[in-house]
């Protein structure tokens, strides 16, 4: 006779989760934060045997880009992402006066923290290892090859993170009235519920209200480039989509809006790389 199994036995909810977040943390701890600069070929080879809409759109995406760099997939890729492929630009095209520009940015992010009641002993140290690196840029002390240290070092970029995860959460709370209706609507929390649970701890990953307050708070424009499954236009469609991320108050200045965007970064489902135009 069959015998009911014994559900004391099974597991919970919260503990299959936990089991989930425990795989994936050992799978991500297997790269660096941020990885070597690859051909995009490496990609193709990735799904070389997969999903018929992913290899077509890897085509489409290779018309642009030439190059991708991979980084650790803990939840924290898309702010290690765009603090690598930021000051590698800044590097590249030696752009003091814009390393000076968004060092005045943060100094605005700062005070908006202290407005919001946080001490700066919560978040000094975070934010030197930001301004840090913006000074090897305007000082030339700054190497590609530091840059990538750096970036791997787990202090620096988990204190970097940090900076960012701060004036995030600092930029959605000082604009409450218009992130609001996106983060109740998504998500059903009030707006300091979502940054207490998705912005400020580490691991929580981000989405476009993420993306959208980082990128007003410094004026940094960013470009999201989307490698999806889906197929528009009755499945004939299988062009790769992106989307700019244009700082609120450069909206009326042509001049951002006609420049390449500084951080270009590839979107999977769950996870942020960084790509190279050819």
């Amino acid at each position: 006779m069959d015998t009911m199994p014994d559900l004391g036995d099974r597991p919970r909810d919260d503990e299959i989760m936990a089991q989930h977040y425990a795989i994936r943390a050992e799978e991500a701890e297997k790269m660096s934060f941020i990885g070597d600069k690859e051909p995009l070929s490496s990609l193709a080879a990735e799904y070389e045997s997969g999903n018929a809409i992913f290899k077509k759109k890897i085509e489409k995406l290779g018309e642009t880009y030439g190059a991708l760099r991979r980084t650790r997939g803990d939840g924290n890729c898309f702010f290690r992402a765009f603090m690598f492929s930021y000051l590698e630009n800044l590097l590249e095209t030696r752009n003091e006066a814009e390393a000076g520009r968004v060092k005045d940015s943060v100094d605005k992010c700062k005070q908006s923290l202290l407005d919001l009641g946080h001490s700066e002993f919560t978040f000094e140290d975070f934010l030197a290892s930001f301004t840090d690196q913006l000074d090897g840029v305007q000082d030339g002390s700054l190497s590609a090859d530091q840059l990538v240290e750096n970036s791997r070092d787990q202090s620096i970029s988990d204190s970097v993170v940090m900076f960012f995860r701060f004036i995030t959460s600092g930029e959605i709370r000082k604009r409450a009235d218009f992130f609001e209706p996106f983060i109740v609507g998504t998500s059903g929390l009030s707006v300091q519920q979502f940054c207490r649970s998705s912005v400020e701890p580490m691991g929580e990953e981000s989405d476009h209200v993420h993306i959208t307050a980082l990128s007003d708070a410094l004026g940094v424009l960013i470009r999201i480039v989307y490698l999806d499954s889906s197929n528009g236009d009755g499945g004939n469609n299988l062009d790769v989509n992106f989307h700019d991320f244009i700082p609120g108050q450069c909206v009326q200045e042509q001049p951002i809006l006609k420049s390449k965007p500084s951080v270009v970064l590839l979107y999977r489902p769950g996870h942020y790389d960084i790509l190279y135009e050819k």
